[in-house]
């Protein structure tokens, strides 16, 4: 948010914009811009401790592609620290929460969403949760990708569920890959080279002086993964990788500001950052497309459906999302969202929904999926080889050879997932046919 005192909403929407590569809806981003300060104030009011300077005012990082210092951080584990202060918030409402369930299709009536079935993973049940309006706010399609920053559960569901009733998708095309991920898809947050890391090639050189020679390691993302790329395609990098370098930054610096970095590049990459490079590679990281909404969050294709965060594309990204742009969308189009929702179902009168035939329909569906016989495919192999495919023709560098056999491809994985099996047939807690839906998820968004 434009919160330091050389900044301005006008720099922030101007950022943004350019970010884009000029593909972001300019509207959308006004609005971001302007209402960002308002709801990091918010946040902060509701507990996120924000880091601040000596003086008490609030702090911000320097994050690519941006003109100022803009992010405003908690050290290096923002998103955490606001996932549990907004839980906090939902448990303080008295908020009833359906854990562990899952849902697997809309209820759409006469084009308008009615509500969701979903089981009940903890019984097996299946139900029709009925409602005046639905929020899809489900995160994006991180595991159609492997590697990827994004965890198992990101397997599109929310996107998926609207396209199936009738919702348009866009900006599909646009995946963003991170500068900085390990071996396993672990992400080095942008942090790092907010607070003045490096990236050296094999032969020790800061290569992106020559890529970005104004912003270097701060370039935006796009720029950086390209750069990082085309050194190991080229053979300047290491086995693989770039070399992320931290120990210019000093010990009490490292621990104090980036002290979630340190322990991941330990931990998993059995690297000590206070005293050797750390490697580094782009990454599958966050995905610009989604379920197509307006600045409240609504599809005007379906009635009472309505979707924030990832899963949805008010298309304030282009092409190019800027570092510390998601978690300030997922703040202000979610509010928008949720404000708005709340407005339409004291307009909306209750109607008949035949939510006895949407359970069957959806027992049906599972009992086929519990049927086939083990000898089938393996859901970790589909996933493994789409993954794969993904990664490898609608990656950082597409052409149109390698993007027809991306789509040539599609056909046999959704014939591999028509005989796939599911290993266990009981009805609680069947994690296996619940990756068996997740995979079909995936299937249909990534062709």
């Amino acid at each position: 948010a434009a919160l330091g005192p050389d900044d301005s909403c006008e720099a922030h929407a101007f950022d943004t914009v350019k970010g884009s590569d000029y593909l972001g809806d300019q509207d959308a981003i006004e609005v971001l811009a302007a209402e960002a300060p308002g709801d990091i104030v918010s946040l902060e009011r509701m507990g996120v401790p924000f880091s601040r300077r000596e003086d008490g005012t609030l702090q911000q990082r320097p994050f690519g592609g941006a003109g100022f210092p803009r992010t405003h951080f908690v050290a290096d584990i923002t998103g955490q620290v606001m996932l549990h202060v907004i839980w906090e918030q939902v448990v303080k409402a008295g908020t009833h929460v359906y854990e562990e369930w899952f849902a697997t299709s809309l209820i759409v009536v006469d084009g308008e969403c009615r509500g969701a079935v979903a089981i009940e993973l903890r019984t097996g049940e299946v139900h029709a949760v009925l409602a005046k309006a639905v929020v899809i706010a489900t995160g994006g399609i991180g595991q159609a990708y492997q590697p990827t920053t994004n965890g198992l559960i990101c397997t599109g569901d929310g996107i998926a569920l609207a396209y199936r009733a009738g919702s348009s998708l866009m900006d599909m095309e646009f995946v963003q890959f991170h500068p900085t991920t390990l071996h396993n898809g672990i992400l080095i947050t942008e942090g790092a080279r907010g607070e003045g890391a490096y990236l050296l090639n094999a032969e020790g050189e800061r290569f992106m002086a020559r890529y970005a020679p104004e912003r270097q390691e701060l370039a935006a993302r796009d720029v950086v993964s390209r750069s990082e790329q085309t050194e190991i395609d080229e053979g300047r990098g290491v086995n693989g990788f770039i070399l992320l370098d931290l120990r210019h930054l000093g010990r009490e610096r490292i621990l104090e500001r980036l002290p979630q970095i340190y322990e991941l590049a330990r931990d998993i990459a059995d690297v000590d950052a206070l005293e050797e490079p750390v490697p580094v590679r782009p990454g599958m990281h966050y995905f610009m497309g989604g379920i197509k909404t307006d600045i409240d969050g609504r599809w005007q294709g379906v009635r009472g459906l309505f979707a924030a965060g990832e899963c949805a594309c008010v298309s304030v990204h282009g092409a190019n999302r800027l570092g510390g742009n998601s978690l300030l969308e997922t703040v202000v189009f979610g509010r928008r969202a949720g404000h708005a929702a709340g407005q339409y179902v004291h307009g909306v009168k209750p109607g008949k929904v035949a939510a006895d035939a949407a359970i069957s329909g959806a027992k049906q569906e599972f009992q086929a999926l519990l049927a086939r016989p083990q000898a089938g495919d393996t859901i970790a192999g589909i996933r493994r080889d789409l993954g794969t495919t993904m990664n490898t023709q609608v990656g950082i560098f597409r052409t149109k050879e390698g993007l027809s056999q991306a789509v040539g491809a599609m056909p046999a994985l959704r014939q591999r997932y028509e005989k796939v099996s599911v290993p266990d047939k009981g009805r609680v807690f069947n994690m296996s046919l619940l990756a068996a839906l997740e995979l079909s998820f995936v299937l249909d968004l990534g062709e």
